[in-house]
């Protein structure tokens, strides 16, 4: 699909509603066209069995994104968050990612992790526009598309204002 039709198929509102058993194997086969490094299915199975809060985006009938986030004593950690890629940039994820944060305050935590590849411009900047500013970087973190390289990583973290997440 192209982005031009794309923006016009996708211009309904999207529906947020928790991640099901029965969403995993689609959220999968997303999740292999948008990242080099995939989930499994047995990871988001892993992750709705362990109790993380797991979201997806309906639009027109077909799952558009998804996130996992964990929460910790005083703290959430957002282990993935994913907008398919014919529908990038028209506010999904900064929508989705909204209604984390929001839930991670509400729950009491007071900080947000997330880890990012250093080589993804777009999402870097979408979380330093949401007030993530980077505290480390993990050197070799992500396996790459080259057989024997791999890509570092960049920590960022996210103060929340107890009970309100944004």
């Amino acid at each position: 699909m192209n982005a031009t039709l794309a923006r016009e198929t996708f211009a309904v509102p999207v529906l947020w509603r928790p991640l099901s058993d029965s969403d995993i194997e689609a959220v999968a086969a997303l999740e292999r066209a948008a990242h080099v490094a995939p989930w499994t299915e047995g990871n988001f199975r892993d992750a709705l069995a362990a109790g993380y809060a797991m979201q997806v985006g309906v639009a027109d009938g077909a799952i558009v994104a998804y996130g996992v986030l964990l929460f910790a004593p005083g703290e959430a950690q957002l282990l993935n968050l994913t907008v398919a890629p014919e529908v990038r940039r028209l506010g999904i994820g900064r929508a989705l990612l909204g209604r984390f944060l929001a839930d991670a305050g509400a729950r009491g935590a007071e900080q947000c992790f997330l880890e990012v590849r250093v080589s993804n411009i777009p999402a870097i900047a979408l979380y330093a526009r949401e007030g993530f500013v980077p505290v480390a970087r993990r050197i070799g973190y992500y396996p790459s598309a080259g057989a024997a390289s791999r890509e570092d990583a960049l920590v960022m973290r996210r103060a929340l204002s107890r009970g309100q997440g944004i």
